[in-house]
């Protein structure tokens, strides 16, 4: 992938007429793109992975609670539940995706893939993927490179933007960024992996981005939990190879037409949706009024 692909059709012709592995192209254009040694590259995505993975643990450790008051130890509370709907591993992977993405609301340090508002995702999919099959790091590795090229072709197809897209555009990316490597990680093909992409950005298809006085919190930290269970999903069908029906490109160039279509007050505006509601105008106002607060107690202590 020298030359970005902008399609999953070309990856795929190319991925047919060489036999290369669907991570191979990425990491070529990565080398091309930042003018670095493949080694660099492989320590850049262990990097990467390695603060994934802080994230999930500091987010189980320590204090999550925003400065708005919105998001309050979460995770926690979702690990500590004794009644399991599905069993551990689901358990698991909803808790573990909401710790990584509680600590981007609370300021932490986190891995924007594609963006902060989905931050918990990748995570999630990649600790509990990992942990569960007994994946070595280079194959997580390399399906980060799978999800990387994933993620490129949709940011050229249609948006991985909030504000340009909505909520599909981000958390729906992740999701579909995340089914890919689930379905590379476990044997699958390109065709399966492609599949996995359209399935989860169907399901996803229309998601509009309604951040509640306009902070990154609520709704998007649990929605970031339902979208790794639906790249899990997403990926399950795949492997059995039920198809999508519609092509991949045509399911990415349908998203990016819904993204146009909708209305700005629900493309991170916090004019519709949740944000809307009598409550979170509500909690709007009562941020909004704090943050006036320490703005003015701030500036009571400079001049003095």
């Amino acid at each position: 992938m020298p030359v970005l692909f902008d399609s999953f059709r070309t990856w795929g012709d190319h991925l047919a007429a060489t036999g290369e592995p669907a991570w191979q192209p990425v990491l070529a254009y990565e080398v091309t793109q930042k003018g670095r040694q493949e080694s660099q590259i492989w320590e850049g995505l262990a990097t990467a992975y390695a603060v994934m993975r802080d994230a999930i643990q500091t987010g189980l450790t320590e204090d999550m609670t925003s400065l708005s008051g919105m998001i309050h130890n979460g995770a926690k509370k979702v690990r500590d539940c004794k009644t399991l709907v599905l069993g551990e591993a689901f358990h698991k992977l909803v808790y573990t995706t909401l710790a990584a993405k509680e600590l981007n609301s609370c300021m932490g340090r986190i891995v924007a893939a594609p963006t902060a508002g989905a931050s918990g995702i990748m995570p999630g999919i990649l600790y509990n993927l990992q942990e569960h099959h007994g994946l070595s790091d280079q194959l997580v590795l390399e399906g980060m490179l799978v999800a990387a090229g994933i993620a490129l072709i949709i940011e050229r197809r249609a948006s991985i933007s909030g504000a340009v897209g909505g909520c599909q555009a981000e958390t729906g990316t992740a999701a579909a960024m995340g089914a890919g490597a689930i379905v590379y990680c476990l044997g699958g093909d390109y065709v399966q992996i492609f599949e996995a992409v359209a399935i989860t950005i169907m399901n996803m298809l229309g998601l509009i981005c309604d951040p509640i006085a306009g902070l990154v919190e609520v709704p998007c930290v649990k929605r970031n939990a339902s979208a790794a269970v639906i790249a899990f999903s997403s990926a399950q069908i795949a492997l059995a190879n039920d198809s999508a029906v519609i092509p991949v490109d045509e399911v990415i160039d349908a998203m990016g037409e819904v993204g146009m279509s909708m209305e700005a007050k629900y493309k991170e505006t916090a004019l519709g949706g949740l944000a809307a509601t009598p409550t979170g105008i509500e909690i709007a106002n009562r941020v909004l009024k704090r943050s006036s607060e320490m703005m003015a107690g701030e500036e009571d202590d400079t001049d003095a």
